[in-house]
Parts: structure tokens; sequence; C-alpha cells
């Protein structure tokens, strides 16, 4: 049976909530084959990163070409790309294999705080990597490190939606995660994302979900709508789509370890 195919190219998770873990088990939820090339690797829980170890560049690139070579792949995404150099390899590697569906989640800090992306790597993603991109999916702080200025308010994010797509990327997604609108009263609080794809400026709206753990949200989202673009649907019919579906993985969070937990992809499994 011929299955569609999606590739992560990211860093491990050796707790398992975010990551090429996540990712992999994000792709198997929307029923599409998961593939990967990992490109660090971590030691963390869900209170902190104590260790990351770059996997050389060669490595990184053999992987892609491995299974791109052999099983091909309809979408890719990538995650925690740590250096310039990593960056590059990873967009020659992009262009050259002809990847056009391609989800970019500039990963920067883990959620215990660990930086995942040296400071000097932000010239190499604006000028190497967010050409490339299909879709990109920051959050607000990452959104507020690529543009330079601060995203207080939605007016803020619908500028930023139009100003990262102004960079490349054929689309934007500015995550409202992080915002403070509506947050004093958690029971009718909401997280508005703003999509913009260079024509269309769609408002998602989702309830916020009073939880710590969500680690790996930013993962499993942007792997969602790597999977929406392996199975041909457009652009904004995955992005509207991985929206329910992380909702639904934070609503189902689960509480593990001291800290922040992760969210859950496997929700929609019957046991």
């Amino acid at each position: 049976m011929k299955v569609p195919v999606a590739l992560t190219i990211a860093g491990s998770d050796s707790g398992g909530g975010a990551g090429i873990q996540a990712d992999l088990k994000t792709f198997a939820a929307f029923g599409v084959h998961g593939t990967s090339a990992i490109t660090a690797i971590t030691a963390q829980n869900t209170v902190t990163v104590s260790e990351i170890h770059e996997v050389p560049i060669r490595v990184i690139r053999a992987q892609i070409d491995a299974v791109v070579g052999d099983i091909g792949v309809q979408a890719a995404k990538t995650g925690m790309l740590a250096s310039a150099e990593i960056i590059e390899a990873v967009a020659a590697a992009i262009r050259e294999h002809g990847i056009i569906n391609l989800v970019v989640d500039p990963v920067m800090v883990a959620k215990g705080g660990a930086r995942l992306l040296h400071s000097d790597a932000i010239a190499s993603m604006y000028r190497y990597l967010l050409p490339l991109a299909a879709v990109v999916t920051p959050n607000l702080p990452e959104a507020e490190v690529l543009l330079g200025r601060s995203l207080p308010t939605l007016y803020d994010r619908r500028q930023a939606a139009r100003d990262l797509v102004a960079l490349g990327p054929r689309a934007a997604v500015v995550k409202g995660g992080h915002s403070e609108e509506n947050h004093a009263n958690a029971a009718d609080s909401v997280a508005i994302d703003v999509y913009w794809d260079g024509s269309d400026l769609v408002e998602l709206s989702g309830r916020r979900i009073p939880t710590k753990n969500t680690h790996g949200s930013g993962c499993v989202f942007s792997a969602a709508i790597a999977a929406g673009l392996a199975k041909g649907q457009a652009p904004l019919v995955a992005v509207r789509a991985a929206k329910a579906f992380i909702n639904g993985a934070i609503e189902h969070s689960l509480e593990l370890g001291r800290g922040h937990g992760p969210v859950n992809p496997m929700y929609r499994r019957s046991d």
C-alpha cells in the first residue's frame, strides 16, 4: 500500500515530548509514513536540556539523501537546526532534492529555557532556509526575533505574518499562544494564530487551555501541517487541520515529570 511520506529534519528529545519523537508520532496520527534526519542529540526531560550534541554535517546530509533517494518524500519539516552550518547544509539538500512542501519551525529556545539555536545562525535562516519554505510557523517570541521588534497586539501579529512572507516563505503562521490577550479570564480565553499567504489573511482561533503541559506543541503543530501537505492538502487547509489537532493534543496533554509535560499527539488513538 502506497502511503504519503513526510520527513522531519530536527533534533532528538530523549524525553520523547518534542523534536523527532513528537514529529513521528504526529505523522503516524495523520496516516503518513514518517522518516527522519536527526540534526542533534539532546539529553532532556520535562525540566531541562542538560546536553546537546550536534550531529556532523555529513551525517545529516547522508540521512536526507538516503531517505529521499530511495523512499522519496511528499513534504518535509525542519525543527532544531542549531548552527549556521547545519542550516546551510539542510537548505542545500532541500533545494537539490526539489522538496517544495517544506514547513520551517524556527526552533530557538526549549520549553525549559535552553537555547537551541546559536545567535549567529539567524542570518543563515533568513538567507538560506526561509525562502524555501511553503509555511513558516514561529511562535510569538520567535517571530519577534526574526523581525527584530516586539509584537504585543493582534494587529502586530497580522503585520508580522505579512512581513515574514516578504522574507521568502509562501505562507506564514504567527502563533498566538504566548500572547497576553484575554489571558485574565481562563474560561473564555482564546489563542489566535494569524495566517498570511500573500493574498488571504486568516485568523485561526482556539480555546486557550489552562495547562503547563505544552512541551512539544510547536513541533506537533508544524509536523501536522507537513502531514497535511504530504497528503496533498492546500496550505491553509493543512494549517486549519493542524490548529484543531494541536488544540486536542494540548487538551489531552500528559502529566509526566516535574516540569512541562508533553502534549499528546496520539490522543485520537482508541484504547
